[in-house]
């Protein structure tokens, strides 16, 4: 019998797809087809809110080391979001009490005036979790607080996370290819080229470095602040994706973390185009 079912293991009473014990049928819908638009608008007052949580220095019972180099990249972040238009706030050495407390807050706020929502988060981290200053959090517990069914006045607009943060301890080599303008194989990923916008793939480490700031928030903020007012956000994505592959690879002393490369992860359930241009 045709109709709609779910992938799941067979429940002993019920045969998905097919007439069950209250003999109802498989649902179906008369409606005519719609006509769909593929660019998130921008027609509101406002483009939206930036949260930047910006963890630098952690409780000395957690072991975590001080990320040096953090603050050029959530003054990074301020400036360009802040030139797209979002309203900004930073803030300073969070626990994850009170990065729940405020992203709780956010995500109860009227954003019916918004086009849209970015939170930025630098941290420490591991495969699934983000670091407070003092232990760590799931970070699905954080990013579903905006969910359509927990932040109605978002429904329909890009929200959008950016997060610079360890998911593990994997290191990447990187792999020679021939490269059409170099006489010299150049090295790149062993990760690349298979939209939540993480710095690294599963199961990596995350580089930053002390000075300059991580090297995805780095190229982040200049591929935004080059082509945020032409270019669709996926688009923007690839090429910073590109940069990071291609322009970073680790310097240091101990031979197990000198010349690693890194390729940040897009993962997209975006259903439009996002410009932060109308």
């Amino acid at each position: 019998m045709n109709g709609d079912c779910v992938d799941a293991r067979r429940e002993a009473s019920t045969d998905a797809g097919s007439e069950g014990a209250s003999g109802l049928q498989p649902m179906q819908v008369d409606a005519k087809p719609q006509s769909h638009v593929f660019k998130y608008s921008l027609n509101y007052p406002s483009i939206g809110h930036c949260v930047i949580i910006n963890n630098k220095n952690f409780d000395p019972r957690t072991g975590m080391n001080q990320r040096n180099g953090t603050d050029v990249d959530a003054g990074n972040a301020m400036n360009v979001f802040r030139k797209l238009g979002y309203t900004v706030k930073v803030y300073n050495d969070q626990t994850v009490m009170q990065i729940t407390q405020v992203l709780t807050a956010v995500s109860r706020d009227d954003h019916s005036r918004c086009a849209s929502f970015v939170c930025v988060l630098l941290s420490h981290g591991d495969d699934g979790v983000f670091f407070g200053t003092d232990k760590s959090v799931e970070l699905k517990s954080l990013t579903s607080l905006f969910r359509g069914d927990r932040c109605p006045s978002l429904v329909g607009k890009p929200k959008l996370f950016f997060i610079q943060a360890c998911r593990g301890t994997d290191l990447d080599p990187g792999v020679e290819t021939d490269h059409p303008s170099s006489d010299r194989p150049v090295r790149i990923p062993v990760e690349a080229d298979f939209l939540y916008a993480y710095s690294t793939v599963p199961g990596y480490y995350s580089w930053r470095n002390t000075m300059t700031g991580s090297w995805f928030i780095q190229s982040l903020c200049e591929m935004i602040a080059k082509y945020g007012k032409e270019l669709e956000l996926l688009q923007i994505m690839t090429r910073v994706n590109h940069k990071v592959a291609l322009d970073f690879e680790s310097t240091s002393n101990m031979p197990d973390f000198d010349a690693k490369k890194q390729i940040p992860c897009i993962v997209s359930m975006l259903t439009k185009e996002m410009y932060f241009t109308a």
